[in-house]
């Protein structure tokens, strides 16, 4: 695994908590979502907190209640085996929240609530403060006892945490890797504070299942936990506010087990969902939902087989190595920090100190079409960062930039090379005949480069000192390589796939010296000739697939079934 991007975090910066920043803050600034509540009971169904359970004898955690929509609904529960005034519940709830606003209208709610039940007001207030906690969940202290956990935790990127912040909980939490979202620490957290059978029960984006960055979250499950159960809500109006991620929820017991059950973009509606609850629990049986006994596995990602794709890519996962195994590169194209500095059509610099530069406006139409752009260069050849002194014009031109160069993280940690891109800049690359993929696409896009321009960052740029480059972007072009892709690449708003490197470093290939010359040139001619007949026919060909194996894949990434609301 990459190391944690130091440019995240101030090191020297002192520690405060999420009080000193979110007590007073906007709903959008803290990442706060609105779950609708027939959501929220649904998933205090699956997760066990439901009125045929005992649930003054059962502790529940809301690690971040806002206005308390899944608190209102749990209390009510409990509440229905419980006579007005019994302050023995006081123990049954522990709810955590960091901004006043929220918590003082949770708070007026539940005396609502309390009130409609016969609850006098002093009581309720004593209730109230054994129950409702102004803290930062990640950082107080609490008791692993509890045997419920839900809610929805705060959707945050790490990057817009304060710095001194983001350094305290880089500090205490294994899961917030590479640029996670801040909910992979709340599971994490969550997750040990659970007794033994203890479930946890959140509805949150699906991004870590799948995406690098959720591997350390995925091995403390595998190693301790057991994902009872999942059910994808893409599509599905689980808020009150639209959001960019794909949410789903997720049932995890503190133990081992076997079985997942799984369902897919569930109809809304509170007697729907309270069928399908039941079904997820084992108590019925539901068209909807399906079992799989093979989700997690240390920190790999979590593929649930809903396109029915999964028996393919494991069998060629099992026979044919990974793609970079059989002499195939996959890399990324520069960084700079700051695009509208180091790149343009007009830099005045030395032609040696700029390259020309090939972003995805250059390949929309499926061809390199060169709009004229070009990236500073502050690397010599052999990668050393260049002596300004040496190029004048080079010179002046960063120092009349250097206000917006010296900004960056990246200068800050370089004072001698400040004016140095992210990323180091390999000039021989633009030299090298190669594919680019951008990095978010519906399907798959391959453009073939003749060895002319370096790639931006957003593009995958592909070599080879083994394939042959056109017949591999057949290979990478087809419905294959797309499944490969899908089964693994969480999906973007509209449906669209991350083609980055970690998940086309999953695709599967022959050595290409045991590729027969008559279907070496095929493949290639099929990129050259752009016929689609030749290639697929080139491509199943390649990998020995049948009819019904190729309108198979022709699923990946697709739906098995949709409600008429997804």
């Amino acid at each position: 695994m990459r190391p944690i991007q130091v440019e995240l975090f101030d090191t020297a910066a002192s520690a405060k908590d999420a009080r000193a920043y979110f007590s007073e803050a906007s709903a959008e600034s803290r990442g706060a979502i609105h779950t609708r509540p027939e959501v929220a009971d649904f998933i205090l169904d699956v997760a066990g907190w439901h009125v045929e359970a005992d649930l003054r004898n059962a502790r529940l955690l809301e690690p971040s209640a806002g206005e308390g929509d899944f608190l209102l609904p749990a209390v009510r529960r409990l509440l229905d085996q419980s006579r007005p005034d019994d302050l023995r519940i006081a123990s049954c709830v522990v709810a955590v929240e960091v901004n006043l606003g929220a918590l003082a209208i949770c708070r007026e709610r539940l005396h609502g609530l309390l009130g409609e039940r016969g609850w006098s007001r002093i009581v309720s207030e004593k209730l109230l403060d054994e129950w409702l906690v102004h803290a930062d969940f990640l950082t107080v202290p609490l008791s692993a006892d509890f045997t419920h956990v839900v809610g929805n935790p705060p959707y945050l990127r790490l990057e817009n945490l304060p710095k001194d912040l983001l350094r305290l909980y880089r500090s205490q939490w294994v899961s917030l890797f590479d640029r996670a979202d801040l909910y992979v620490a709340f599971i994490e957290k969550s997750l040990g504070l659970l007794k033994p059978d203890g479930r946890l029960g959140f509805i949150c984006a699906d991004r870590w299942m799948k995406n690098r960055y959720g591997g350390p979250l995925r091995a403390i499950i595998a190693g301790a936990f057991h994902l009872e159960v999942y059910v994808d809500f893409t599509g599905c109006p689980a808020f009150f506010d639209e959001v960019d991620a794909y949410p789903a929820v997720t049932v995890f017991r503190r133990g081992a087990g076997l079985l997942t059950r799984t369902a897919f973009r569930p109809e809304i509606s509170a007697a729907a969902l309270g069928l399908l609850a039941r079904a997820l629990r084992g108590e019925t049986a539901h068209p909807a939902v399906s079992t799989r006994a093979d989700v997690t596995a240390a920190d790999q990602p979590w593929v649930f087989n809903e396109d029915g794709c999964m028996a393919i890519i494991h069998r060629l996962e099992r026979s044919l190595p990974a793609l970079e195994s059989v002499g195939v590169h996959v890399g990324i194209g520069v960084a700079t920090g700051a695009d509208a500095v180091f790149i343009g059509k007009d830099l005045d610099v030395e032609p040696s100190r700029k390259l020309p530069l090939v972003t995805t406006r250059d390949i929309r139409s499926g061809r390199v079409e060169w709009r004229g752009c070009w990236v500073l260069n502050p690397f010599e050849a052999d990668g050393r960062i260049v002596d300004p002194d040496v190029y004048p014009r080079f010179k002046r031109y960063i120092e009349e930039h250097r206000e917006a160069i010296a900004r960056r993280n990246v200068a800050g940690r370089n004072p001698v090379g400040w004016f140095r891109t992210i990323d180091r800049i390999h000039e021989v690359i633009t030299h090298r005949p190669k594919l680019l993929i951008p990095d978010i696409k519906g399907s798959a896009h391959v453009v073939y480069e003749e060895g002319k321009l370096y790639p931006h960052h957003n593009l995958y740029f592909i070599t080879s000192e083994t394939w042959e480059l056109r017949a591999l972007q057949t290979v990478l072009s087809s419905r294959l390589a797309h499944a490969f892709v899908a089964t693994y690449s969480p999906r973007m708003r509209g449906g669209n796939l991350r083609f980055q490197a970690q998940y086309l470093r999953r695709i599967r290939l022959p050595d290409w010296q045991s590729v027969p010359a008559k279907l070496r040139r095929r493949l290639a001619d099929a990129a050259l000739n752009e016929d689609s007949v030749m290639a697929a026919a080139a491509v199943r060909e390649l990998y020995g697939l049948d009819d019904v194996t190729w309108e198979q894949l022709a699923l990946a990434g697709q739906p098995a079934a949709l409600s008429p609301q997804a």
